[in-house]
């Protein structure tokens, strides 16, 4: 058995990667919510993985979706991160005052964001406390649209709390 003063994580300045806003909709509802562990997963068929929290509501929207919008931030979006990783939609309507626009499957595309694609759901895994949404780009953002701008990484908003219900 580990040793609890000694357990290794993978939260260390290695695993400080950047964060997104995954989006969905589906009967009627919209969601999304800040992730922090999400990453390409195949380079042929191209897939892309995004883990989302089982008490998150965005994790409840996902269940019923057909596709998940997956927004990069940049360095200076640290508010959009706020909002979406700080507050949870059982409370608040995340998407009042934004502009976005429904893309595929209505999962909403946020304006604000430079850099976004849209993946059809191709399958679900169990990862403990997170469930993993296996993505197949479906559409995404035109070419240019902040790869130059620095993102935002995980060591950025970890002092951040989280919005869902505990």
């Amino acid at each position: 058995m580990p040793d609890p003063e000694h357990v290794v994580t993978p939260f260390s300045d290695a695993g400080d990667g950047p964060v997104y806003v995954v989006t969905a909709a589906a009967g009627g509802q919209a969601a999304g919510c800040l992730v922090g562990f999400a990453s390409p997963c195949s380079i042929e068929p191209p897939r892309f993985v995004v883990w989302l929290s089982t008490v998150n509501r965005t994790y409840r929207v996902a269940c019923e979706a057909r596709y998940l919008t997956v927004h990069m931030l940049r360095r200076d979006q640290r508010a959009l991160a706020e909002l979406f990783g700080g507050r949870t939609g059982d409370d608040v309507d995340k998407f009042a005052g934004l502009d976005w626009r429904p893309g595929l499957g209505g999962a909403p595309v946020l304006a604000e964001a430079g850099s976004w694609f849209t993946g059809r759901v191709e399958g679900v895994v169990a990862g403990g406390d997170h469930v993993g949404f296996l993505l197949s780009p479906a559409e995404q953002s035109p070419p240019g649209g902040g790869a130059a701008t620095p993102a935002l990484r995980y060591s950025d908003v970890r002092d951040l709390e989280a919005g869902h219900p505990a």
